[in-house]
């Protein structure tokens, strides 16, 4: 708490000048933040590896996820952890860590955090929802294209030298529907491709949104199912979801039609699927994700789905080009920085959405409180009675769930009473974490 208190000014942004008076802010800093250590595995985008390095943190790089028993022995002592898919972060893994106040998933999926057991250790978990959807949409077009087409059997033709010119039960995609289940960044997007393709497209979802294009949308997905001649799944891993696409749901669709799915891998009864293109009631399908998948690269993956006629099975790699990734390393990188800085936990996974607006240049003795505690009855009056001495100048909070987050700028005019309020701030039974922002 001995650190010196520097000021460094930064020219105001658009976004965040509302309110603001000055048109420079402060850029404010946890207390030393050399001392930050960030672990970033599974080669995610070097843009991210530069910001967060340019931010002044010691950053650890690796291109592949660590076995448990190294990751126990890494994330001890790290304040901020990045990961992808293959990272599984259970609550046995986060019990070893001591120092970490937020994971940042360079993907969309959450669903390898236990995001409950991390809100409950202050931990603030970040993701990229939206960047990769361009991504995915058009790998989408590309397998409609493909199926109709039957280039994936052909294309493995060619390679056994087998020679295979035909045209029965090939077609082109105009002129024929599309049904997308999940109508969101993803879905939408897909939608405006396939109409400027010339295709029909209808939709489900189980909320009510503004259609796009010539776009409609159907009242139920056993009607989206009997009438589209793709069917495109786009939804979140949920209770709900499991197995949305099972032996039923495939019955119900026309024969002759076509099965994608590029969203979660448990969304679709992979054997019931793979029976259904045996019997030729499904004329093919196109797989990216799956109920299980390898953990590195390599030989090893089995599945009921391989040999299939006109099926066509990918990596999981939807969202995995270039242009997503760094989309994705930046959108991130942005969360954990802003988190760490400045307290920042909009677009939050587990976590209340908090922010305040920017502290003008021109003040010198604002500091930021940061705190997180159990969300019970009578902790923000032991926190304001704390703060009762001193010039609040503005304050929020906002709970999520069993865990309740607290922001205040308050001016200190002797550095030396920082430590004071620190200390009293996270005496506080009901304290999980608080941190001092100069």
């Amino acid at each position: 708490m001995a650190d010196t208190l520097k000021i460094e000014a930064v020219p105001i942004s658009r976004r965040d000048s509302f309110n603001a008076r000055d048109q420079q802010t402060r850029a404010l800093k946890p207390f030393n933040s050399g001392d930050i250590k960030i672990l970033l595995l599974e080669n995610v985008s070097q843009k991210a590896v530069e910001m967060l390095n340019k931010a002044g943190y010691q950053v650890e790089f690796h291109t592949k996820a660590l076995d448990k028993a190294t990751l126990i022995e890494k994330i001890k002592d790290v304040h901020a952890i990045g990961i992808r898919s293959k990272t599984k972060l259970t609550q046995e893994v986060l019990s070893h860590a001591n120092k970490l106040i937020t994971i940042g998933c360079f993907c969309i999926g959450t669903n390898q955090v236990d995001l409950n057991y991390a809100a409950s250790r202050g931990i603030c978990v970040f993701n990229s929802p939206f960047s990769n959807s361009r991504s995915v949409a058009e790998l989408v077009i590309a397998e409609i294209i493909l199926l109709a087409r039957q280039l994936g059997d052909r294309c493995r033709e060619m390679h056994d030298g087998v020679w295979n010119k035909v045209s029965k039960n090939c077609y082109e995609i105009r002129g024929k529907t599309l049904g997308i289940i999940g109508y969101g960044h993803i879905g939408t997007q897909l939608g405006v491709l396939a109409e400027s393709l010339g295709m029909h497209v209808i939709w489900y979802d189980i909320l009510p949104l503004m259609p796009i294009g010539m776009s409609t949308a159907v009242e139920s997905l056993p009607e989206l199912l009997a009438e589209a001649d793709f069917v495109s799944c786009h939804v979140p891993e949920t209770p709900e979801t499991k197995n949305l696409i099972g032996e039923r749901e495939l019955q119900l669709m026309k024969p002759g039609s076509y099965l994608i799915n590029a969203s979660r891998g448990t969304v679709v009864d992979i054997d019931a699927l793979a029976a259904s293109l045996k019997t030729g009631h499904l004329a093919g399908a196109a797989v990216d994700v799956y109920p299980s998948e390898p953990l590195a690269n390599g030989p090893g993956f089995e599945s009921a789905l391989r040999n299939c006629p006109n099926t066509l099975l990918t990596p999981h790699i939807g969202g995995s080009t270039e242009e997503a990734q760094r989309m994705i390393g930046v959108e991130v990188a942005t969360a954990i920085i802003k988190f760490i800085n400045s307290g920042a936990s909009i677009n939050a996974v587990n976590f209340a959405e908090c922010d305040l607006r920017a502290i003008p240049s021109s003040d010198r003795t604002t500091v930021r409180i940061v705190n997180v505690h159990q969300n019970v009855p009578g902790v923000l009056r032991q926190i304001n009675n704390i703060l009762a001495g001193y010039n609040v100048n503005k304050q929020i909070s906002d709970s999520k769930g069993d865990v309740a987050y607290f922001m205040a700028d308050v001016s200190v005019e002797d550095s030396g009473e920082i430590n004071t309020i620190y200390e009293q701030v996270t005496a506080i039974q009901e304290n999980i974490i608080t941190r001092v922002l100069f």
